[in-house]
C-alpha cells in the first residue's frame, strides 16, 4: 500500500476510523479522513500522522453533492491521485416496526446511505476513470443481502447500496477501476451497541445466531478492506466480500 492515496468517508468512528488506522500503519499511506465533526476529525488525522502516514481532514456531508464533489477535488489537489476509496458514511436510521416509520425515517436513512454512495461513487469514478487505475470499497452490510425484522428501512437502503455499487462496478471496469462492497455481520460498534438496545444480554443472543458464535472487531473488517485495496485483490471487482462470522452461509 505504499504512496497511496486513500480517502475514506464516514471515518470518525467504528469501522471507518478503524480502516483509518489500518491505512495509517501501512509505510507512507497518504489518507484523507472526512466527516462532519471538525474537532474529531483534526484529532484523528494528528493520530494518523503520529503513525507515521501523512493524512488530512476535510469536511463533507455526503448528502450534499458539493460537499462530496470538494471532497473529492481537494483530496487530488493535496495528493495528486486518488487510489483508494472507502465509502464508509452511513447511518441505522430509527430502527422499528414498519408501521411506526415515516417519510423524514424513510429520508434521513437512504439520504445519507443510498445518495450519499451515488455522489461519492460519482465523483470518485470521476477523478479514477481519468487516472485509468483506483480501486472503491463500499461499506455495506449482512442486512445489504438478508432480510431482518424491525429495521426495513436500514435494510432496503443496504440492498439498494449493493445493487448501486455492483453496476458501477460494470461502468469502472473500463477504466481498470475495481470497485467492490465489504458486508459486515454484526460487528461491535457504537450503532450495534444502539441496534441492540445497549443490553448484554441481546448483544449475547446475537452472537449467538452467527456461526462463529461471536461478533466481529472493526480490525477484522479493517484488514479486508486493506486487502480488497491491494494489489493482491488486482483481478477481483463487483464482489460483495461478507465478513460476518458464517451469517450469509447460514
Amino acid at each position: 500500500m505504499a504512496n497511496k492515496v486513500i480517502l475514506i468517508t464516514g471515518a470518525l468512528t467504528g469501522i471507518g476510523r478503524a480502516v483509518a488506522l489500518a491505512f495509517a500503519r501501512e509505510a507512507n499511506a497518504q489518507i484523507v479522513v472526512s466527516g462532519r465533526r471538525e474537532q474529531d476529525g483534526k484529532q484523528l488525522a494528528r493520530e494518523i500522522r503520529a503513525l507515521g502516514a501523512e493524512a488530512e481532514f476535510i469536511y463533507a456531508d455526503v448528502r450534499n453533492e458539493d460537499d462530496v464533489r470538494n471532497l473529492i477535488d481537494k483530496a487530488v489537489e493535496r495528493f495528486g491521485r486518488l487510489d483508494v476509496a472507502v465509502n464508509n458514511a452511513g447511518t441505522e436510521g430509527s430502527p422499528g416496526p414498519i408501521v411506526n416509520q415515516t417519510e423524514d425515517s424513510y429520508r434521513s436513512t437512504f439520504d445519507t446511505n443510498v445518495l450519499g454512495t451515488i455522489l461519492s461513487l460519482k465523483h470518485e469514478l470521476r477523478v479514477m476513470s481519468t487516472q485509468g487505475r483506483g480501486s472503491i470499497i463500499t461499506i455495506s452490510s449482512t442486512f445489504g443481502h438478508r432480510p431482518f425484522a424491525g429495521a426495513s428501512i436500514y435494510v432496503a437502503s443496504k440492498h439498494a447500496i449493493e445493487g448501486l455499487t455492483l453496476s458501477v462496478s460494470l461502468e469502472a471496469a473500463a477504466f481498470d477501476v475495481r470497485v467492490n462492497v465489504v458486508a459486515p455481520g454484526p460487528i461491535q460498534t457504537g450503532m450495534l451497541d444502539r441496534f441492540v438496545g445497549g443490553s448484554e444480554e441481546n448483544k449475547a443472543g446475537l452472537a449467538s445466531t452467527v456461526p462463529l458464535k461471536r461478533v466481529g472487531t472493526v480490525e477484522e473488517v479493517a484488514s479486508t478492506v486493506l486487502f480488497l485495496a491491494s494489489d493482491g485483490a488486482s483481478f477481483i471487482t463487483g464482489s460483495v466480500l461478507s465478513v460476518d462470522g458464517g451469517v450469509s452461509s447460514a
